[in-house]
């Protein structure tokens, strides 16, 4: 690819990043610095109702933890381009030259139909079993009677959004990046569409040709449900005799599950990148898994780097099917990124048992070494996430069970358990400090199946009823020696005499 690259993402501060904007904006990364082109991040707030606080904040906060940079933006601002808020382009007038050009040339107009109006033709329309379009108001009239028209309605207090004046039966086609030729005929479009509401804020699909066209982006990836905003983009180049960028649509992202496609409003599934961030997995494995929906790579490997990614994207492996979501590889994504981090995710797995309550900042500082060795235990390589190595490593590490009345009748008050807890307490008292060690418990159990003919159960339960107070749990002999000697016999003096 020769020529310049410029690409955007261009969030709505109304919410959290989702994971399909999320993938808009790797993609859209990937794009420009596998070819040394420049990303950019511009801000559509012009949705004033919907924005949220701290919207713009969130959304910025989480590209930024997905390891996402740019190079022009509200904080990095290029003059050639600012501002990079659609509030502030409309505030500076950069909509309204445009809006007025197509006013004046009769390619858009002021309409003063109110909704009741807009809703009785939806409706009817709808009884007539037709697609829902708008009906153009002034059908039929000379220039004079819609300027007269227009005034009756400004004189009674009626206030206009701006339409743009679609071309009858024309075809708007362009070559997808993704989905290869597509073409679409403007009666299918729906009608005349707003370019600019009665606040004087451009739409959408308006205003997103204007900063495009004016920050000079040259490619437009973005997800397959704005297909069918393309035309109406087309027609607004069109209008200006501008040249179009190049558009790309990914394919939908559907629930793994179910097939259907993965919406916000599904309130079984974690969509959120924040929501993953609070469970603890890592910015690695999400930007790993994301940059898997909807791309393919050659081979078979599907754990790769940020610079892995950004080396090997080509443009053509998009894949036109749908993307699946499916939690259970992302959480195997992730489990494979804790796996060969280990020692970069070690301080986040101690501070989950700060939260937890199981150990105070003072002890996560001076017993950290200690504390890997109890999360190593506990079972680190089977998680998915940071979060769940709280739960897991707080019995027996830091707590006790009770021990049931049926796990005592079972195996602590037989004849065989009692053998076993008194034999395994005295040979555990004698062992010396500096032989505390796994493999030497080790050897005391397996010379008590010996010496007592027990095996099994019933002589692996009992020493961890009296060691853990639990029956079941990671390696006995390894939880004991790094949980020490004194913590042993502590435990077993609370549970027999000794």
């Amino acid at each position: 690819m020769i020529e310049k690259i410029r690409v955007r993402y261009a969030p709505s501060p109304t919410g959290h990043l989702h994971i399909g904007n999320a993938r808009t904006a790797i993609f859209n990364w990937l794009f420009a610095r596998h070819y040394n082109g420049q990303f950019i991040i511009r801000i559509e707030d012009t949705d004033l109702a919907r924005n949220v606080k701290d919207g713009e904040k969130s959304q910025l906060d989480n590209l930024q933890w997905l390891g996402i940079d740019w190079d022009e933006g509200p904080d990095k601002a290029n003059s050639k381009y600012a501002p990079y808020r659609q509030t502030e382009r409309a505030a500076q007038g950069v909509y309204q030259k445009y809006i007025d050009e197509l006013l004046a040339s009769g390619k858009a107009y002021k309409s003063y139909k109110t909704e009741a109006t807009l809703k009785e033709e939806r409706e009817a329309q709808a009884q007539a079993h037709q697609a829902p379009h708008y009906v153009y108001e002034y059908a039929g009239m000379t220039k004079e009677q819609i300027k007269d028209a227009q005034a009756k309605d400004e004189a009674v207090g009626l206030k206009s959004v701006v339409r743009f004046r679609v071309p009858e039966n024309h075809d708007y086609q362009w070559q997808d990046l993704v989905k290869g030729e597509v073409k679409i005929n403007s009666k299918e479009i729906g009608g005349d569409w707003v370019i600019q509401k009665a606040d004087g804020m451009p739409t959408y699909n308006f205003a997103v040709v204007i900063d495009d066209h004016l920050m000079e982006i040259t490619h437009v990836l973005r997800g397959d449900d704005h297909v069918s905003n393309t035309p109406k983009q087309l027609m607004v180049y069109e209008a200006f005799g501008w040249k179009a960028p190049a558009f790309g649509h990914m394919a939908l992202i559907i629930k793994a599950e179910t097939g259907k496609k993965l919406s916000k409003r599904d309130e079984d599934t974690l969509q959120f990148i924040e929501q993953y961030r609070e469970l603890g997995y890592l910015p690695e494995a999400m930007f790993n898994f994301i940059g898997l929906l909807g791309w393919s790579p050659v081979g078979e490997n599907e754990i790769f780097t940020r610079e892995q990614f950004k080396e090997m994207f080509d443009e053509n492996r998009f894949t036109k099917a749908n993307a699946k979501f499916d939690a259970k590889k992302l959480a195997w994504v992730n489990n494979q990124w804790m796996r060969s981090e280990k020692e970069k995710v070690m301080p986040q797995l101690i501070h989950e048992l700060v939260k937890a309550g199981l150990i105070n900042d003072q002890q996560a500082k001076n017993d950290a070494d200690h504390l890997a060795k109890i999360i190593e235990i506990a079972g680190v390589d089977g998680i998915k996430a940071t979060s769940e190595i709280a739960p897991l490593a707080e019995y027996p590490f830091f707590k006790l069970h009770d021990i049931s009345k049926e796990d005592r009748q079972s195996w602590l008050e037989t004849d065989d358990g009692q053998k076993v807890a008194a034999a395994f307490t005295e040979k555990i008292k004698a062992l010396a400090e500096d032989e505390f060690k796994a493999d030497h418990i080790l050897q005391i159990i397996r010379d008590l199946q010996h010496d007592l003919q027990i095996k099994g159960r019933p002589l692996w339960n009992p020493i961890r009823l009296i060691t853990t107070h639990e029956v079941q749990g990671p390696n006995l002999p390894e939880i004991l020696a790094v949980m020490g000697k004194d913590w042993t016999i502590k435990n077993i003096q609370l549970t027999v005499a000794v």
